[in-house]
């Protein structure tokens, strides 16, 4: 890149980007080129106000509803991929590292059954570190899924899944046991500083 450019990625877009979006943490020059983020995210989600309040990232093809119920680590932004429905009435909690393919649903609650005006309550979705949902998938109010966990596309996934799994299906089953994560993110340069307290061999 030349010194033009990157000045203008990494002293303009850069920065714009990060002053508009204060839970955005990735890293800063092996993943999405900061003019890119601005052109395709912040100029219709903060500017055109499609899922205006989120202080992430999200498609403009996406969904956001509760967001501010969602608690999420570093590496992950829901709803960055095409045509994401998250409902979090009940609340997500989301760890580090964590991808959903496009299509992918999160929903935290189901309408009554005898009165659709209303939600049921139930525990929030809970998912670990080092995950990845699989476009299409489906993921049911009060669902566990553990850490280093791989959800087949297209799964709908009902009960909770262990960590280290390979699960798929509908109803989501683990079919075997996943070998250990081993992207190693203690040497990466991240778009900001991170916040206090993470411990990146997660």
């Amino acid at each position: 890149m030349n010194p033009i450019k990157k000045f203008i990625e990494y002293q303009i877009f850069h920065r714009i980007n990060n002053f508009f979006y204060p839970e955005y943490y990735r890293q800063k020059y092996d993943y999405l080129l900061p003019h890119v983020l601005f052109f395709y995210y912040l100029v219709p989600q903060k500017i055109l106000r499609i899922n205006g309040k989120v202080p992430w990232p999200v498609h403009f093809t996406s969904e956001i509803r509760g967001y501010q119920n969602i608690k999420k680590g570093i590496m992950c932004d829901p709803g960055d991929n095409p045509n994401i429905y998250i409902q979090a009435n009940n609340g997500i909690i989301i760890g580090h590292n964590v991808g959903f393919g496009a299509g992918t649903s999160l929903i935290s609650a189901n309408h009554n059954h005898n009165d659709h005006s209303i939600h049921d309550q139930c525990e929030p979705i809970t998912i670990g570190n080092n995950v990845f949902v699989g476009t299409n998938s489906v993921i049911l109010p009060g669902v566990k899924i553990g850490d280093n966990v791989v959800i087949g596309a297209g799964s709908i996934v009902a009960k909770d899944i262990p960590s280290n799994s390979i699960a798929v299906g509908n109803p989501c089953k683990v079919i075997k046991q996943k070998e250990p994560y081993i992207e190693d993110f203690t040497k990466t340069v991240f778009n900001r500083k991170l916040p206090e307290g993470i411990n990146l061999k997660f």
